[in-house]
């Protein structure tokens, strides 16, 4: 292998620059994986423009690739040899503390960047670390003990397999999260590539109806909502969603209700309330207000509503990810619209934003793209 190692590193708010990092030593613990495919989310956009702090930063927290080198007790422990193709969870817990015990290793504090500085986590680490590959918008990745990895299926390509993250956590928030099964009703918001994998997750679940709502700006998306299983799209701007909502459902609103917006306030929170059954509906929500001004507390409570937060995913939605990809059950792959190499991160992260390009869904950075032009 070279000795030196190409990365995109973010080095101030919505600035890239391409950097060599020497290939760090590996321990007999560890292992080094060659990343094939990075994928970027809208998470990867409000750290680009806001970094949380000023460090520089390998971004990056969807990652593929082969193993291209492994210490003989990684390899022993893991099962893996180099050469497999894995898929990387982004949370590197302490596996010591109590969560990390009942498998909950995204509440860990040692990888919770939020509240520990010295968090370890893949895409959100600084580079001024030991080992410095903390992300996947490099050609490798550092891999210690506790990096949480999954074998990817024989048939399963690497750039499908980029899209496990966004599979797995519409798996975890709408199979177990808000528990939609066998002949629940959902109102999806948002045909982002989060709520599209939700739509496959709940017709998976065995949903009798699936909803989706979202803007003019996304007729591609509730198109491929609909190819996908979507029994029925809303365009919120030409139709009154919520009239649209309880005449799809004989007036009686849906059990569930998944919030997969970005940037649209409170509007989506509202709706879903009015849009909830009567009695003991569930509203999931991934939205990061600092504050939400008229909250209908008094509404939520005399409907029994059940509020829940989105967070991340758990191993076993990633391995049901997998297992999905491999099935071939649903296009997949059309979610998977557009690709960059390292050199263009910059323009990968605002594609991702909206600053560029139609019809876009899920946008994976492939660092090798360039070294093989």
């Amino acid at each position: 292998m070279a000795e030196q190692v190409l990365a995109a590193v973010r080095t101030a708010p919505g600035t890239t620059e391409l950097r060599e990092f020497p290939m760090p030593d590996i321990p007999d613990d560890g292992a080094l994986l060659k990343v094939e495919v990075a994928g970027i989310c809208g998470t990867d956009v409000k750290m680009y423009a806001k970094p949380p702090f000023g460090d520089p930063v390998i971004m990056g927290h969807e990652n593929v690739g082969v193993i291209a080198a492994a210490g003989r007790t990684f390899t022993a422990r893991r099962g893996l040899a180099e050469g497999d193709r894995v898929f990387v969870e982004h949370y590197v817990g302490c596996f010591r503390c109590e969560w990390c015990h009942q498998g909950e290793y995204r509440h860990c504090e040692a990888t919770d960047w939020r509240t520990n500085p010295d968090a370890r986590r893949y895409g959100y680490t600084s580079a001024s670390n030991p080992y410095h590959l903390w992300g996947g918008f490099s050609q490798y990745l550092y891999l210690p003990w506790n990096a949480v990895i999954h074998r990817v299926p024989d048939g399963v390509s690497a750039e499908l397999a980029g899209l496990v993250t966004p599979l797995s956590n519409g798996i975890e928030w709408a199979l177990v999260t808000a528990g939609v099964g066998y002949a629940s009703t959902v109102l999806i918001q948002g045909p982002g590539q989060q709520g599209l994998s939700q739509v496959v997750a709940c017709k998976q679940a065995g949903a009798s109806l699936v909803i989706v709502t979202g803007t003019t700006q996304d007729a591609a998306r509730l198109d491929l909502a609909r190819e996908l299983g979507a029994d029925h799209v809303i365009d919120v701007r030409k139709e009154d969603a919520l009239a649209r909502v309880l005449e799809i459902t004989g007036g009686r609103g849906v059990d569930v209700v998944l919030d997969c917006t970005a940037g649209a306030g409170t509007a989506p929170v509202l709706l879903g309330v009015d849009a909830l059954k009567r009695r003991e509906g569930t509203m999931v929500v991934q939205g990061e207000l600092a504050a939400f001004p008229d909250f209908p507390l008094k509404k939520i409570t005399e409907k029994s509503i059940s509020v829940r937060s989105a967070r991340g995913h758990s191993y076993r939605s990633c391995e049901l990810a997998l297992e999905q990809l491999a099935s071939g059950r649903f296009p997949l792959e059309r979610l998977s619209t557009h690709s960059f190499g390292l050199a263009d991160t910059d323009r990968a992260i605002r594609t991702v934003g909206g600053e560029y390009g139609e019809g876009v869904v899920h946008v994976s950075l492939l660092p090798w793209a360039e070294a093989a032009a």
